[in-house]
């Protein structure tokens, strides 16, 4: 098969943790042909999507230099012309992303298979998106309006607030009962009432970690990663500073999962990554869900070997 990446640079990559690489050398270990191109390569010019695409080839140099791979000559290529088309693009969620998602979704009228489907990613804010499934999440609000926010705070006393469009932890804050810096914060995170912001009960489980649930064509991977805050950090997240532990799913965690696994397929969503901190949904990632190589590597469990084999079953 050809599998073209829409993705990062790849000279942004840092392979010893990139679950894009992971999935690269997979495929590349079955013998498919690996392209890679960014958004700004997609064109869309008389009807038609194409995009200057170059072949990879990686070198399996793993000693974190920007050897590990070799392009090929970039050519314009109409995207129905690949077998896969894996969406990797990372976060921020911004208008160049959701054009992106636009275009793609044309290629697909044209006979483009793509993954995560454009329509599935835009459609799925990774915080909001868990309002489809209330059951399983903390108290929350979604509102721009600082009394509403002051007031759930008062009610909850321990409260998370953060961004809609955030990743990596960033622009996360806890207020405590005291309200310390609350009125700062909801005035800088919602721009004085121009943004709209999601606050959260805190959930003190964090302390056992931020578990990353990985589904992958409907299926639940039975490893997870729990990112555990280090130090006085509320935060989780790897790239806060978070430890990466990977363990078995709980069972409460399997539940919940398998009961999202089989929908979130439907709707076009081959690679989804569940957070989760304790029994409750905190997040679904679907722009570039990471994890792979640190549940491989500590818990012995390939996701990138289950990962490419559900792309070859879902373009069959």
């Amino acid at each position: 098969m050809k599998i073209a990446f829409l993705a990062d640079p790849l000279s942004h990559f840092k392979i010893y943790k990139d679950s894009t690489y992971a999935m690269m050398v997979e495929a590349a270990r079955r013998g498919h042909q690996l392209y890679a191109f960014e958004q700004q390569d997609m064109v869309l010019q008389s009807g038609l999507v194409t995009a200057f695409a170059a072949p990879v080839t990686l070198t399996g140099v793993t000693d974190g230099s920007a050897d590990w791979y070799r392009l090929g000559q970039y050519s314009e290529m109409y995207l129905s012309e690949f077998d896969a088309i894996v969406v990797r693009k990372d976060p921020p969620f911004d208008m160049e992303y959701i054009y992106t998602t636009y275009l793609l979704e044309v290629a697909e009228k044209q006979g483009a298979r793509v993954f995560n489907k454009p329509a599935a990613i835009r459609d799925h804010n990774e915080k909001l998106a868990i309002a489809q499934f209330s059951q399983y999440t903390a108290p929350t609000l979604v509102t721009r309006d600082a009394k509403r926010l002051r007031a759930f705070h008062a009610e909850h006393k321990d409260v998370i607030l953060k961004p809609l469009d955030g990743m990596g932890g960033a622009g996360i804050f806890r207020v405590r009962e005291d309200g310390m810096n609350l009125g700062a914060i909801v005035e800088t995170l919602t721009d004085n009432g121009n943004r709209t912001i999601m606050v959260q009960k805190f959930i003190p489980q964090i302390t056992e970690g931020d578990k990353r649930i990985l589904l992958i064509g409907g299926k639940v991977v039975p490893f997870v990663l729990a990112r555990i805050p280090q130090g006085n950090e509320v935060r989780g997240n790897l790239a806060a500073g978070g430890l990466g532990v990977a363990q078995p799913i709980s069972a409460a965690n399997l539940k919940m999962a398998e009961a999202l696994a089989p929908v979130l397929d439907a709707r076009g969503l081959l690679l989804v990554g569940l957070d989760a901190i304790g029994d409750y949904l905190t997040e679904i990632n679907v722009t570039s869900p990471t994890c792979f190589q640190e549940i491989r590597e500590q818990a012995g469990f390939d996701v990138a070997e289950m990962f490419i084999t559900a792309v070859e079953a879902a373009v069959k």
